[in-house]
Order: structure tokens, then C-alpha cells, then sequence
């Protein structure tokens, strides 16, 4: 483990209306969040507004997209609203890069998806610092001279890489600030990606150690714990036959109910088969206490940060405050 701080964030969907957007974020500065996310998942609003909305009223949380993808972004209009969110926030803003889901429903093939982050990566960084050069990729290029008809807060901003694959890690290794393995509470999701992101991390010069992983998931916390696990298993449902093939902990025969309780079924379906044990695996849920027995196992792994998901809980203002007034004092008071 690294001797950074372990820092907690909180994300939300882009669904909402501007005066809710507000009102949440009035409601987070409240309490100790370090990084606040917005997705930007396909047919929902564009994270870029939302965030615009409530950095203003973040004093101190990092703000940024989780994520962005350059198939449908090319990295000239990414670094422009990196550049924008950035002024807004007063220079607390950060990049979210992803390869890209569901991009088939827009007939799009996302090729060469190593590639094409490493150089989405390395030309939002051109185009922040202005460079004048010409940038040169297999992917991407930029001719010479051809710089942002403005000046950016900051020559660069953190920028995280979304993954659970180890040749996308070992990029992250090389380029990125941060990995966050997304729908995943595993810590043994953190000790399988490291040695690839130490490894790149390497090969680029940099200390094994620059690059902190991030776990992030579907939260729903709630005193009344079977009633927010109740809720999780359903939330957790509507994307477990995705992500449960990458997690090397499920077991190959369950993996095979679930995949056709999922054809026969759909949801529900995924939902019956959802044990104790898979909730654990894939998500934040249950009471204030639960929640802390789950980040602690997540800190020993090694992770640098945790990032509670939506829905938060059944009611999300209660779960935010349980969380904000429960969950996160636990850990700045043992930090002390």
C-alpha cells in the first residue's frame, strides 16, 4: 500500500433534474467526500451538465465524469469540457475514460480499445498544456499549431481509466492517475489488477505506486439492513451477468444458472440467484455497519479509494446522511 490517504467518493446518475442536482450537492458538501462523480451512461443526460451544476456548490470534492469514452467523444471535445469543469470547480476537476458499453445499439465497434484510451489520454493532455506540435497517433491525430483559443486552469488534470482487464490496467499503469474496476466491492479484484498496473507503471518510468484503484458499486445503505440489501439485489441484477464473467471469484456453475435465469427470467431472474455472498462481492449494502466492515476489507486490499453508487438507499437523502454521518467519521476518526 501506498502512504496516500484512502478517500472516499459518491456518484450519481445523470437522471435528475438542475434542482435536485443542487440540492444533492448542498447535501454532500455537508459531510467528508472527496470525490464527487456524475456517469455519463449511454441515453442518460451528458454528466458535463449535472457536474456544472453542482461544482459551484462543492467547496472541496474533486468533481468529474465517470466516464467519458472516446467512441462517442472525440478527445478534442473531452478536454474541452475537462477545460470547462475544470474553471468551474476552481481547478478540482478530473477525467473519467472508459472504453465504452452498449456501443453496438450505435453500430459502433470499439477497435483497438487499448490504443485508442492510451491516445485519448495523451492528446487531452496535448490540447491542456497547448501544445503547438502536431500529434501523431495511430488513432488520433492533431495537425501542428492547432492549439484551445483559451487558457485551460490547469496544463493537466488526474484522470482515472475505467477497467476490470489487465491489459487495459497495464495502460492505466502507463498513462493514468487512477484505475476504478466499476461494480465491484472485491478486494481481490484490487490484488488481481495491481501487478499489471505496477508493470506499466514501470515500463513508463513511474513509481510502482502512482497509480490507486478504485472500487466503485451499486450502494444502498439503510438501518433496517435486509431492507436495503432487499433493494441492492435488485439493483445489482440489472448488471451482474456483465460484470460477474470478469470477477475470477464466481463460480463457473453459478455463472451458468445465472446466465439462463437471465434469458428466461431477465431481472428477477438474476435477482433470485443473487446469495449473501455475491451481494458482497458486488455491492455496498446493508446498515451503516455492514457498509464499514465492507470498505475496511477493501482498505486491507490495498485500494486507495471506494466510490458509493446509486441509488445510496431506498430514501437517497437518509442513506447520504447515514453515510456521511456514519460511514465515513469511522475511518477520519481511526485515521487519527
Amino acid at each position: 500500500m501506498s502512504g496516500r490517504p484512502f478517500r472516499f467518493g459518491i456518484a450519481f446518475q445523470s437522471n435528475k433534474t438542475p434542482s435536485e442536482y443542487q440540492a444533492l450537492a448542498d447535501q454532500v458538501d455537508r459531510y467528508g467526500f472527496d470525490v464527487v462523480s456524475v456517469y455519463n451512461d449511454l441515453l442518460f443526460q451528458p454528466a458535463l451538465g449535472p457536474l456544472l451544476l453542482m461544482a459551484p456548490r462543492l467547496r472541496r470534492a474533486q468533481v468529474g465524469a465517470a466516464a467519458l469514452n472516446p467512441y462517442t467523444v472525440h478527445p478534442l471535445e473531452i478536454a474541452g469540457q475537462t477545460a470547462l469543469l475544470d474553471l468551474v470547480s476552481g481547478g478540482r476537476a478530473y477525467l473519467g475514460l472508459v472504453r465504452g458499453a452498449w456501443l453496438d445499439r450505435l453500430g459502433i465497434e470499439p477497435v483497438r480499445p487499448r490504443q485508442t484510451l492510451r491516445e485519448a489520454v495523451e492528446l487531452v493532455r496535448h490540447l491542456l498544456r497547448r501544445d503547438s506540435r502536431a500529434y501523431e497517433g495511430q488513432v488520433f491525430q492533431l495537425a501542428a499549431n492547432t492549439c484551445l483559443q483559451y487558457e485551460p486552469v490547469r496544463p493537466a488534470v488526474p484522470i482515472m481509466i475505467g477497467t476490470w482487464g489487465k491489459e487495459t490496467a497495464r495502460v492505466a499503469g502507463q498513462v493514468a492517475d487512477e484505475v476504478k474496476i466499476g461494480g465491484s466491492t472485491n478486494g481481490a479484484m484490487v490484488q488481481a489488477l495491481r501487478p499489471f498496473i505496477a508493470e506499466g507503471a514501470r515500463q513508463a518510468e513511474r513509481a510502482e505506486d502512482a497509480v490507486g484503484v478504485c472500487l466503485g458499486a451499486v450502494t444502498v445503505v439503510d438501518e433496517d439492513r435486509e431492507r436495503a440489501r432487499a433493494l441492492a439485489r435488485q439493483e445489482v441484477a440489472l448488471y451482474l451477468p456483465v460484470v460477474a464473467p470478469l470477477d475470477p471469484s464466481t463460480d463457473p456453475e453459478w455463472l451458468a444458472r445465472l446466465r439462463t435465469a437471465e434469458r428466461d427470467q431477465g431481472a428477477a431472474g438474476v435477482a433470485d440467484l443473487i446469495t449473501d455472498e455475491v451481494l458482497e462481492r458486488f455491492a455496498f449494502a446493508g446498515n451503516p455497519a455492514d457498509v464499514i466492515r465492507q470498505v475496511e476489507r477493501i482498505i486491507h486490499a490495498g485500494a486507495a479509494r471506494v466510490e458509493f453508487g446509486t441509488p445510496h438507499g431506498t430514501h437517497p437523502p437518509t442513506a447520504i446522511r447515514l453515510l456521511g454521518e456514519q460511514v465515513l467519521p469511522y475511518f477520519q476518526t481511526s485515521a487519527r
